[in-house]
């Protein structure tokens, strides 16, 4: 790399990052107001645009008027000069999303399995079809991350373990990465939903919470100090495993070759979206799915109440016993039963818990929009891209 004297390479590395940060967050910004709010001198802004220009990141995207004098250019980020994918694969449907670095969804396509369990073949399908969509080439995504049930290993990046999944397995990742020719990276769906709640929802700047999915099945998002807790092997937030009084211990939750292990006890016979249409029944909410026996109940008013008391009492002793651990201050609660409870859910779970923990965090209900396994994903792949963008 060249080397000009009196400007290391390093410092016109971290002016290069600075203007890159500020354009994506602020811009776009003329070369005086890039200047002022990075400490730069004109000469120095004037010289890292120019780097930014011949890189293929930044162009003139307008002029802004002034007083006398010609007006000023205005700087932004190209919008094509990366792109990425994020999917959210279920057992159903895999759905996908390219945004461009900016983060602006440029295409979505939705494709069912159709009995076809090969991993490879249907992330490929997947995302070839979005590209195509969004008139995009393939060679241009900069960043795939998948979002999937089931424990992600954090140290290999496979997936040890799904119920809902079981074509995925160890050897996955860099299948698809093979396949792809690029890297990828995979995630625990709801880990995603945590991050996309942090950016975008009830838990936006908040260092530590939770996130309690609770849907079909039941997962654990965890941030402490801003970053996403995995654990070990990657299963930390595997709360449907929670034992808790009454109910019997899961029977055998080992993974044999030819066997799904049980799910059988735990919290998740508890909450889980077939417990929680089972109890609703009782309650003379029936009929539907847990999600439209919830949202019944809360529309019935007094009729209503006993039905999500017990929901809210069960819940609560999942989220007793992460607060007595974590001490999270924040408890978000995510997935279509939750959304169906909303706030006459969350208040019933925040007294509950303070009735038997000695830790009271605040239950607020998700404000992502949309899916937000899937627009986790995609900030997680532009947090992925923009780190390579940003590096020299």
């Amino acid at each position: 790399m060249e080397r000009r004297p009196g400007v290391p390479r390093l410092l016109r590395e971290i002016n290069d990052r600075a203007a890159l940060e500020l354009l994506l967050d602020s811009g776009p910004l003329t070369r005086g107001q890039i200047g002022e709010l990075t400490g730069l001198s004109k000469v120095t802004a004037s010289q890292t645009l120019a780097r930014l220009e011949e890189r293929g990141l930044v162009e003139v995207a307008g002029e802004q008027a002034g007083g006398r004098g010609p007006n000023a250019a205005l700087y932004g980020i190209i919008p094509s000069s990366a792109y990425v994918a994020g999917l959210d694969v279920g057992p159903e449907f895999v759905t996908t999303a390219i945004a461009d670095i900016h983060g602006e969804i440029v295409a979505e396509v939705t494709v069912a399995p159709n009995g076809h369990d090969d991993p490879v073949a249907l992330v490929h399908s997947a995302v070839v079809k979005a590209c195509r969509s969004a008139k995009v080439a393939l060679s241009k995504l900069r960043s795939v991350v998948i979002g999937t049930p089931g424990v992600v290993d954090p140290r290999t990046g496979d997936v040890r373990f799904s119920f809902d999944l079981p074509g995925w397995h160890e050897g996955i990742h860099e299948a698809l990465a093979r396949d792809l020719r690029r890297d990828i990276k995979i995630e625990n769906d709801v880990n995603l939903v945590a991050v996309a709640e942090r950016a975008l929802g009830a838990a936006r700047g908040v260092d530590d919470f939770v996130l309690l999915w609770v849907g079909r099945g039941i997962g654990l998002g965890v941030v402490l100090g801003g970053r996403l807790h995995r654990g070990r092997s990657g299963s930390a937030g595997e709360i449907g495993y929670l034992p808790v009084p009454g109910v019997p211990l899961a029977a055998d939750v080992r993974a044999v070759p030819g066997r799904l292990p049980s799910l059988a006890g735990g919290l998740q016979s508890l909450v889980s979206a077939e417990a929680v249409a089972e109890l609703a029944a009782t309650h003379g909410f029936g009929g539907g799915g847990a999600a439209e026996c919830v949202a019944a109940a809360v529309e019935a008013g007094e009729r209503g109440e006993p039905l999500l008391d017990e929901i809210a009492e069960r819940l609560a002793l999942g989220v007793a016993s992460v607060s007595v651990v974590l001490d999270p201050g924040l408890v978000v609660l995510a997935g279509e039963v939750s959304k169906a409870g909303g706030g006459a859910l969350t208040s019933r779970i925040e007294e509950a818990v303070a009735r038997i923990c000695p830790v009271r965090p605040q239950v607020v209900a998700s404000e992502v929009e949309g899916n937000p396994v899937l627009r986790g994903a995609v900030l997680a792949a532009l947090e992925q891209a923009r780190e390579e963008i940003f590096a020299p």
